[in-house]
């Protein structure tokens, strides 16, 4: 069975690509444009990797990393912020949230398969 990954970014062309590079390394993607709508989109599901950017309308990629650990389902689901932010005290707050890596945009797919792979084993 595939490995689910939960792709939240507010831009479509950012969510169409890391969709497409990960369905082609055979990962099922679930795609979302903000916290709030990955958190209704994952409910009940079991989700093996989270990848979001940090700035997103309603709730950005911080809530949703504080959302998604204060539920046990996912307190140890790795989660990747995946943004346009290289600013140190962003990645910190990043890290204090939760978050297990950190990638800027813009990206090579190379590089988020390779961080995927690490991360799923």
């Amino acid at each position: 069975m595939a490995r689910k990954i939960l792709s939240v970014d507010d831009s479509a062309s950012i969510r169409q690509m890391v969709s497409f590079t990960l369905k082609n390394e055979g990962y099922d993607v679930i795609e979302a444009s903000d916290g709030n709508d990955a958190l209704s989109k994952i409910q009940g599901i079991p989700i093996d990797l989270v990848i979001t950017d940090l700035h997103m309308p309603n709730l950005d990629g911080i809530g949703l990393i504080k959302a998604l650990r204060a539920k046990s389902s996912y307190r140890f689901t790795p989660i990747v912020m995946l943004t346009t932010e290289s600013h140190a005290e962003k990645k910190e707050a990043g890290k204090q949230a939760g978050a297990t890596g950190w990638i800027v945009k813009p990206f090579k797919p190379e590089q988020l398969i390779a961080v995927v792979k690490r991360l799923l084993g």
